[in-house]
Formats: structure tokens, C-alpha cells, sequence
């Protein structure tokens, strides 16, 4: 049977976008391969390594979660990465092998060390009342700022922050920082806000938790965690492809230096989560717009009406527009075909308010999380029982990681003890 390995990175409680991401295609994938899941606790560290101390409690909501939506253990081998030292042997061994312009270059590691610095800036200003609005960015900053009023300079304000750290990575110039402040101050933001928040980015902490060996190398290990088992496919999403090219760039050096001893992995492209967060923003739980799988009835029913709908429907009897409402992408995946043609016509009609069609919502979604909560219940009061059948998983993993461990050294000529 073709075999299949994915982790998840244990941050937390898991929400509708993990499910309809990640999940849904691995319950389809156990039913057709042999698969390896995994927790993937060292990646965890990768850029949380100071941020310990709750990441036992995460494994264990991970646990929950996973066989609480019907991850099988009898189907699959589901294991903790950290419980299988050969994970990290093998990376080290790779780490030999692998240039380091390979890892320099690889454009999941710009856009994440990207991504993680413009967070902070982002989540910084944000915290002092400046509000995120994604909009397309304008051809010209000056341009743009003469047009707009107040609160116009806030909706291209994400944009051209984002173009202030594309400049830095891409460009290879380190972040203009000067140029930063220039473009937050006349965007209205308190000069003394926006040199603090600067300064901070320049001098501080911030940024220097990613400039680490691990962060740089954790392609390596990714590596190191699909080819021990032999993959056949894993799957990814499309931003994860140039992850699945290094992992086979490795692997056919690997070979050609030392032997045919791993397959090439092929990606099996998953289908994006096309849940947005309850505003509208990606699903997280930092901009806590998230909807878990752990929430109850009532929790449920309070965040579907927070939910943006069309900006431009002021009154109940006003027409709205399904296609820009956030309520309605999630009746696209929650509510049956012939009920969500009802609620798009009752919607452009006028003859449906907000508020009911938020209802509606809720209690699809409520129905559909229903067999969820009720093994979750289950699994919470014999979790003891559950973490045994990782212990085992963990186990079963490691004695299969054990022998291609044992072809890897004798490949490369090291001693044997």
C-alpha cells in the first residue's frame, strides 16, 4: 500500500479552516493509504521556542481534536515527532548534504520570515486602534493620501506595509527603516507610535528569534520526518510545493552520493480552507476571528452573529450581494444546494434580513460540529486511554524509522555499534 506522511504544528486549539484545510483530506487519505500523521512539536519551535509553556497542553487539545473529528488511530499510525529521535539523526545527517543557498533560497523561508516580521509591526499598530482593512494597494503613496480622507488612510495602510517589507526581503537590502516611518506618518499614524514600534523591529527582539539554525534548517527536518518512512505522497498546500521539492532535491542526493536508498515524494495538492475568520480577515487565532471545533452551541451561535455581511446593505429590506458576504461563503459549505439558492434569491430580493440568515447559518454549522463535540466528550474522559494509543503510534513509528535508520548508516560508512 502507497504511504502518506503530514504533520500539524501543535499551536492551539483547531478551528473550521484546520478542518476543512487539513483534516477533511485526511480522513479521506486513511481510507486509502497507509498513513503516518504526526505532531509535530519540534517544528513548533521553530519561531515559539521562548513560548514552552503550553505546548504539552497543545499536544493534548491536538490529541482531542484530531480524534474527536474521526482521525482513526486503527487506520493510521498517529505518533508525536519528538518521541522518534531518528527524526532529528536524520535531519542532522541531511544537514551535511544539503547547500545552505538551497534553504537561503527557498521561497517558503523569504515569505515566512517576511510574514512573521510584518506581523509584528501589523499587530503592534493594530493594538493602538489602527484598523486593518485589506484593500488594493494604490499605484502612489502620495497619490493615494491626497485623495483620501481619515479613514481611508487606514484602509492602505496594511497594503503599503506590506510593500515596505517586500522592499526589505526581496530586494535583499535589509528593511528600510526610514522609509518605513516615513510611510506610517504620513499615513496619520503618531509619529512617537510609529517610532516606538520601529524601533522595537530595528534594535529589539523582534526578528531575531527567526535568524536561528533551526528556523534557517527546518526545511532539513521536514525532510528528515517524510523520507524516514519512505513516502510515497504528502499532502501539502500549494504553498508548501518548494518544501516538497527540496525534500526530493535531498533525497536524490542522498541517493546519488550514497546509494538508492529513499523515494522521490510526490505532492497530493489539498484544496485551500475557503472559511474566511468571522471578519472576514484568514481564520486565526491571533486576529481571534476563529470558530473551533471546540466551541459550544451558544459560542457557535454569538460568533456567526458577529459575522461581516455586505457593507453596502444598511437596512433590512435593502437588496444585498451574496458573492461579498462573508455570512453567505460559509452557507456555500455548511447549507444543502437547494436551501442556499433560497437564501441567495430571498438575499438580492430583500426578503431576508441579516440576522435570520445568521440563524440559519448557526444552526447548520451547530449540526454539522454535533457528532464532533459528542466524541470529544468521549475522548476528554478517557484521555488517558487516547494518549496510550499515541505512546503506541509513537512506537510503531519509531521502530520503522529504526530500520531505514540502519540502511542510512551503513550507506554512509559510519560505524555500527
Amino acid at each position: 500500500m502507497k504511504k502518506v506522511v503530514s504533520g500539524m504544528r501543535p499551536t492551539g486549539k483547531l478551528h473550521l479552516g484546520h478542518y476543512f484545510g487539513v483534516i477533511k483530506n485526511w480522513l479521506e487519505l486513511q481510507e486509502k493509504y497507509d498513513c503516518k500523521f504526526f505532531i509535530a512539536d519540534w517544528h513548533a519551535l521553530t519561531n515559539k521556542y521562548a513560548e514552552t509553556e503550553k505546548l504539552k497542553e497543545n499536544i493534548r487539545e491536538m490529541i482531542i481534536d484530531w480524534l474527536s473529528c474521526g482521525i482513526d488511530p486503527t487506520k493510521s499510525t498517529l505518533f508525536i515527532q519528538s518521541g522518534v529521535k531518528e527524526h532529528a539523526e536524520l535531519s542532522l545527517l541531511f544537514s551535511m548534504i544539503t547547500p545552505k543557498s538551497w534553504l537561503e533560497l527557498n521561497p517558503s523561508y523569504k515569505d515566512l520570515k517576511f510574514n512573521l516580521y510584518y506581523q509584528y509591526l501589523r499587530d503592534f499598530l493594530a493594538g493602538k486602534q489602527v484598523k486593518i482593512i485589506q484593500t488594493p494597494p494604490p499605484e502612489s503613496l502620495d497619490q493615494a493620501l491626497e485623495k483620501a480622507t481619515g479613514k481611508q488612510k487606514n484602509k492602505i495602510f496594511e497594503e503599503y506595509l506590506r510593500e515596505a517589507f517586500h522592499r526589505a526581503f526581496y530586494n535583499q537590502k535589509g528593511i528600510d527603516f526610514n522609509w518605513l516611518k516615513e510611510v506610517l506618518v504620513k499615513l496619520g499614524l503618531q509619529k512617537k507610535l510609529v517610532e516606538e514600534a520601529v524601533r522595537n523591529l530595528e534594535e529589539g527582539d523582534v526578528g531575531k528569534e527567526i535568524d536561528t539554525l533551526g528556523f534557517l534548517a527546518y526545511p532539513v527536518l521536514q525532510a528528515a520526518d517524510i523520507l524516514i518512512y519512505k513516502a510515497d505522497f504528502v499532502p501539502v498546500g500549494e504553498d508548501q510545493l518548494p518544501h516538497i521539492e527540496l525534500t526530493r532535491e535531498i533525497a536524490r542526493r542522498f541517493n546519488k552520493l550514497y546509494g538508492e536508498t529513499f523515494p522521490e515524494p510526490e505532492a497530493i495538492l489539498t484544496e485551500k480552507s475557503r472559511l474566511p475568520g468571522i471578519d472576514g480577515r484568514k481564520m486565526s487565532k491571533s486576529y481571534n476571528n476563529a470558530i473551533y471545533l471546540s466551541d459550544g452551541r451558544e459560542e457557535v451561535e454569538r460568533k456567526v452573529l458577529e459575522m461581516k455581511t455586505d457593507p453596502q446593505r444598511i437596512r433590512k429590506n435593502d437588496p444585498g450581494n451574496p458573492e461579498v458576504c462573508t455570512v453567505f461563503t460559509y452557507h456555500s459549505i455548511f447549507t444543502e444546494d437547494e436551501k442556499r439558492e433560497e437564501i441567495a434569491k430571498l438575499c438580492r430580493e430583500g426578503s431576508i434580513g441579516c440576522v435570520e440568515c445568521k440563524k440559519l447559518l448557526a444552526e447548520r454549522i451547530n449540526r454539522f460540529l454535533y457528532p464532533i463535540r459528542e466524541k470529544r466528550k468521549e475522548v476528554e474522559k478517557e484521555i488517558g486511554r487516547y494518549e496510550e494509543l499515541f505512546r503506541e503510534g509513537t512506537e510503531k513509528a519509531r521502530s520503522q524509522a529504526s530500520k531505514t535508520m540502519e540502511e542510512v548508516r551503513k550507506g554512509m560508512g559510519l560505524w555500527e555499534f
